[in-house]
């Protein structure tokens, strides 16, 4: 879906420059001359984001911000500047604008605050449902899963986005902890503000505090501005820090500050700021095993976890990599423009069988992969990755194990529920139902001559529930 950027300034030349810049096939940029012709493209077109000349002709572009703010409060507002006026779009910025740019304009740097500025809205504005698929929209991101595991993962996101506590998302590397943070922020009540996603371990220790609370001018070598950071650009808003576990302790000790007092400074200034925001934070490290080396402070542990979520890895609930692989499936068929249509059994076995390291994001790398080197419509085993073809499991019961399975009849499991029913024995009809696996799985892997993938073709499941019903059928009868 394209991202649609709108430039209101008052000069012939920049509206045709940027405009000649920044089009592309994945971007639309709409011009204005003047503050009401721009509002109105704001009310027809809805942009992701706004570049705003904070000097039109016969008004304030900080008059038109608060208007743009009316009308649509999540349009990302970038406002570009002269020399003189800075400290106007820093008040502005305060308000809630996302960046300023001076005049004249570096396009290179205008071209990374606009990429920016887009991945921001669509963190901001592209659905996270958290429950049924029913009625979603395409471009939507969903959090997937009809097992326990995921069902109770939705239910506490609900109870917990409208309550506004500070949350630490725990969780191997790609099991969605930035999904669930962005599900947390358009189910709460702050869902009108920024939201704002920061990867604690993606920029460099030397930076991240900069990046967190801002700097003055001339505060390090290159600070040649003023930059305000983060924590101000999401006023009233949620932010996500990603990767906790790697921030430095110093950084710490101001996340600490401003979530005990909601204050700090920027880096190299004097000036005490405050500032209101909800911290989401999530990491794939035991925060206990650092607070015990000393790599993590204990109060700032406690001050995250308001509450804590903690994720399932894929390989804990198996019963969802189906739903999981059709979804990508059908996903990346728009992207890619394939035309596959289905998976087929052994290859949803194959799925439900590997290990998945990567979790989610090993499993959509991997549907991804498939369909770019699959043909026909119909996703086979062969199409999968290299890795998913290793360390095959034994497919077949022997002889003996087939003998012990099928001891169970029609008139014994009669006869047994019926002896439970006069005993009024209390659970009933679980052990019902571990009589009635052991006759219908039994029969059919004598059908199969032992061979789990045909046993599981004539029931109708996967390979990976067929197993785990031998081994409880097994671990219920003792071999003779």
């Amino acid at each position: 879906m394209p991202h649609t950027l709108l430039l209101i300034d008052d000069e012939t030349g920049i509206r045709f420059t940027i405009q000649e810049i920044l089009t592309r096939d994945d971007v639309r940029v709409l011009t204005a001359a003047n503050a009401r012709d721009g509002l109105q493209l704001v009310r027809e077109e809805s942009p992701d984001v706004i570049l705003l000349d904070i000097r039109l002709e016969g008004q304030s572009g900080l008059d038109v911000f608060h208007e743009i703010k009316q009308i649509n409060p999540r349009s990302l507002v970038i406002f570009i500047t002269g020399h003189g006026t800075t400290d106007t779009a820093i008040e502005a910025m305060k308000l809630g604008a996302f960046d300023y740019l001076v005049k004249p304009l570096d396009f290179n740097q205008l071209q990374q605050v606009v990429e920016q500025a887009f991945k921001i809205s669509w963190l901001m504005n592209v659905p996270t449902t958290v429950d049924s698929a029913e009625g979603t929209p395409e471009t939507s991101d969903r959090l997937i899963g009809t097992g326990p595991a995921m069902q109770s993962i939705c239910k506490q996101i609900g109870r917990i986005a409208p309550q506004d506590v500070n949350v630490l998302i725990l969780g191997e590397s790609g099991t969605g902890k930035e999904l669930v943070a962005r599900a947390i922020y358009q189910h709460s009540r702050r869902n009108q503000a920024p939201f704002l996603a920061i990867n604690c371990a993606a920029i460099p220790e030397n930076l991240l505090e900069s990046e967190l609370f801002g700097h003055e001018r001339g505060a390090f070598t290159g600070a040649e501005r003023q930059r305000v950071g983060k924590f101000e650009q999401c006023h009233k808003g949620t932010i996500f820090l990603d990767e906790v576990g790697d921030m430095p302790q110093s950084t710490q000790a101001k996340i600490l500050r401003l979530l005990q007092e909601g204050q700090f400074e920027r880096v190299g200034g004097n000036e005490t700021l405050s500032v209101d925001v909800r911290v989401v934070a999530a990491t794939n490290q035991n925060l206990d095993t650092m607070i015990d080396q000393g790599k993590f402070r204990r109060d700032l542990y406690y001050r995250l976890r308001g509450v804590t979520l903690s994720l399932p890895a894929l390989r804990d609930r198996i019963e969802d990599i189906p739903e999981l692989a059709h979804y990508f499936l059908f996903r990346f068929n728009r992207q890619l423009g394939t035309s596959v249509q289905s998976i087929s059994m052994e290859t949803l076995d194959r799925l439900q069988r590997y290990r998945w390291p990567g979790n989610v994001r090993q499993l959509q790398s991997v549907i991804r992969e498939a369909l770019i080197t699959s043909t026909g419509t119909t996703l086979l085993p062969e199409f999968l990755p290299s890795e998913l073809h290793q360390d095959e499991p034994e497919t077949t019961v022997s002889a003996a194990d087939l003998s012990l399975l099928g001891d169970t009849t029609w008139q014994g499991i009669a006869e047994y529920v019926e002896r439970d029913f006069q005993e009024k024995s209390p659970g009933l009809y679980r052990r019902a139902l571990q009589q009635f696996d052991g006759l219908i799985v039994g029969r059919a892997m004598q059908l199969s001559e032992g061979n789990q993938l045909r046993a599981s073709e004539i029931l109708g499941i996967s390979r990976p529930t067929l197993r785990s019903k031998l081994r409880a059928i097994k671990a219920q009868r003792p071999s003779p």
